[in-house]
């Protein structure tokens, strides 16, 4: 198989590019791709646990530190202890995060907005199958991950009539 022909190189290339488009818009806002998503995860109201934040983003926790750090230099956030429970930190924006995370919110809606112009209805709902699909056999198909590690697995694909044809997806 080339790897242009695998679901994850499609779906690498396809991120690396949306990234890329993002990262330029948000350099003009002194921001990044990695700083839109995590303001976007951060509730406005009432603020987020920060262990909440990590799992949300597929981050390792060092790598959120650093994050949530640079976020707290450039007066996006700010922290506040748990009063009941002094091991436990919530995330708040600021004013200047709440304005950045408006910003982030527009790049992403007028994002999607242009696709959806410019892409068929059905051709979107497929996709959109597709992709919950994948991520929920990822997530609960343990016989995928047994195959996909397994030595012996020879890469070929396996007819299977299990819950996922609920998604009207032959897999």
């Amino acid at each position: 198989m080339k790897a242009e022909e695998s679901v994850d190189y499609a779906i690498k290339t396809a991120w690396h590019a949306i990234s890329r488009m993002y990262n330029q818009k948000a350099v003009k806002h002194d921001m990044t791709t990695s700083i839109g998503f995590v303001l976007l995860n951060i509730s406005s109201s009432v603020g987020t646990p920060a262990t909440k934040i990590a799992p949300l983003l597929g981050l390792e926790t060092r790598s959120l530190t650093r994050m949530l750090r640079t976020l707290e230099e450039k007066n996006y956030i700010y922290r506040v202890k748990d009063p009941s429970d002094k091991r436990k930190v919530h995330i708040h924006l600021t004013d200047l995060g709440m304005e950045k995370k408006g910003r982030t919110i527009e790049t992403v809606k007028a994002f999607n907005k242009y696709l959806m112009e410019k892409i068929d209805p059905e051709k979107m709902q497929v996709f959109f199958e597709v992709i919950n699909t994948i991520n929920l056999m990822i997530e609960k198909d343990a016989d995928l991950r047994e195959k996909v590690f397994s030595e012996e697995y020879s890469g070929q694909p396996q007819k299977t009539n299990d819950s996922y044809k609920s998604a009207n997806i032959n897999i």
